[in-house]
This record gives C-alpha cells, sequence and structure tokens, in this order.
C-alpha cells in the first residue's frame, strides 16, 4: 500500500496492494492496523454504496453536525473525485484537488472531516462504494454548489446530470458562518 498526500495534504491518495494471477485479482480494501501506520486512524462507522450513470455529478455534499470523513472507492466504471476545503481559517479554505478513481486502478481516497465532496461519473455508469467516520445525519448536512465560480473545479463536463437537490445548493460565500473551523488534527 502506497499512501500520497494531494496537493491540500490532509487529502490522502492510497494505492493498495492488488494481486493478480490467472484467476483475476484479490485486495484488501481496508485493513485498521496497516491504515494505522500511513497516520489513518480514522474509526469508520457506515459504508454506504452508490450507481450513478455517466454525466452525472454528486455532490457536493458535508455534515456540518456530526461531520464525516470518508475512504471512497469505485468497485466498476470511473469517476473524477472532488474534495473541497471548507474549513474557516485553514490554510486551503475553498481550495479543491481531485483523483480520477476507477475500478481499474483501484485507487482509494481519504477525505477528512471537513472537506466538501463531490464526484462526476466519466464512464457509462459507475458505482462508488465509501466509507464514513459518523452516520448519516441529515438535519446536519450542508451542500456547496457544483458550479460555485469562487471555487472553479474543472469538472469533466459543463452540463451533469444533477438531482434536485444538488442543482440547488448555495454557493460557498452563503454558507461560511456554518462551516467548520480549523484545527490541524491527524487523520
Amino acid at each position: 500500500m502506497r499512501v500520497t498526500p494531494a496537493a491540500i495534504p490532509d487529502v490522502l491518495l492510497i494505492d493498495l496492494d492488488v494481486h493478480r494471477d490467472r484467476r483475476g485479482f484479490f485486495l484488501e480494501t481496508y485493513h485498521r492496523d496497516r491504515f494505522l501506520e500511513h497516520g489513518i486512524a480514522t474509526v469508520f462507522v457506515q459504508d454506504n454504496h452508490s450507481k450513478s450513470q455517466g454525466g452525472t455529478i454528486r455532490g457536493l455534499h458535508l455534515q456540518v453536525r456530526r461531520p464525516q470523513a470518508k475512504l471512497i472507492r469505485v468497485i466498476d466504471g470511473e469517476i473524477y473525485d472532488v474534495a473541497v476545503d471548507v474549513r474557516r481559517g485553514s490554510p486551503t479554505f475553498g481550495q479543491w484537488v481531485s483523483s480520477t478513481l476507477s475500478a481499474e486502478n483501484f485507487r482509494v481516497c481519504y477525505i477528512p472531516e471537513g472537506f466538501a465532496h463531490g464526484f462526476a461519473v466519466t464512464s457509462s455508469s459507475a458505482q462508488v462504494e465509501y466509507k464514513c467516520s459518523d452516520i448519516y445525519y441529515p438535519e446536519g448536512e450542508i451542500g456547496v454548489a457544483w458550479n460555485d465560480p469562487r471555487l472553479a473545479i474543472r469538472w469533466p463536463f459543463a452540463h451533469p446530470q444533477l438531482s434536485d437537490r444538488d442543482g440547488r445548493h448555495p454557493m460557498l460565500s452563503e454558507l461560511e458562518d456554518r462551516l467548520p473551523l480549523y484545527h490541524r488534527s491527524n487523520p
């Protein structure tokens, strides 16, 4: 397993060890002790699985009450995965990082608490599984507009399929008083 900090170092890209042979492949998608060796001490309590059609953007989502760190992986297809630092006072506030995650590259992305998360499906469809450090709490969830000009995210397409809710998220500037405060912590 190789762990590489993204341009925002709190976001980590994880390349898993894939063992291939004539039958197919095997890999450990999560091993607590190996993650601890790389400084990821997050305890995960909920797993989610989504399937989306190509051209879809899901996000940008976060929970401000009962915040969630996430461990994202793709089991079918490919996504353009995005994490936006929305921690007030953070030196990287309002900045974003992206990575291509796919069933072919087996790459996993660790996103700590205090980041908005979203992804665009760049294949005909994609199935995404992700672990969360807290349970889903709808009363604490907010979203940031996927096309906020302040963020200037370079999505792979300009006219995505969106849920009604994702199409109505406010701009980051409209949410600043509700966003979490920055505090330096280890994953």
